[in-house]
């Protein structure tokens, strides 16, 4: 390898990861762990369990490199949506009820402010926090419930202790609110 796998693309690392190149698997890694792992971390709140997601993360994105599609986003955000899915998926196993709603500032907090916002600073999914930060509170819980701890509009109703439709409403205006950030070109279509 001519040159040094530190001057390499997302890219070229990815394609060297699944075709099992170990220089190039090994500076993939090192490149992105502290972003998986703090992704992890942010969710789980759990050392040993974020440790677990970002070894599973890396285990997906070298069966999967073959499908990862530059189009759609880059090598970083692919992963740090692979890291989240696998943290919410550990959240899901954990917990059978709903989320305390006293909690919530605190993971609105994690979410929109975190570490790793820093290496994703130019990403889709920064954009989407600072869209997150700026949603009314009650839209944010909500949002927040819905799509981070995969709460159901009823769940979060009684957790809020508010009326089902009240739920939904949040939840749909806070998402509205945040596609009309995030996908512009869509905001028009509903």
């Amino acid at each position: 390898m001519g040159i040094a796998a530190e001057h390499l693309s997302d890219e070229v690392l990815l394609a060297g990861l699944g075709a099992g190149e170990a220089a190039l698997a090994i500076a993939f890694v090192r490149r992105f762990q502290q972003t998986v792992f703090g992704v992890a971390l942010t969710v789980l709140a759990d050392r040993c369990g974020a440790e677990d997601v970002a070894q599973q993360t890396f285990e997906q994105a070298w069966r999967h490199a073959q499908v990862y599609d530059s189009r759609r986003g880059s090598v970083r955000s692919w992963l740090t949506v692979i890291a989240h899915n696998l943290a919410i998926d550990v959240i899901r196993s954990r917990t059978s009820s709903p989320l305390d709603p006293r909690d919530l500032p605190a993971l609105l907090t994690a979410v929109t402010d975190t570490p790793e916002r820093f290496a994703v600073a130019h990403d889709n999914a920064a954009r989407l926090r600072g869209a997150l930060a700026r949603l009314p509170a009650p839209q944010a819980r909500a949002v927040a419930m819905a799509g981070i701890y995969g709460m159901t509009a009823r769940q979060i109703a009684d957790a809020e202790q508010i009326p089902l439709g009240t739920a939904k409403t949040r939840i749909r205006d806070g998402m509205h609110k945040l596609r009309a950030v995030y996908l512009p070109e869509d905001a028009g279509d509903e």
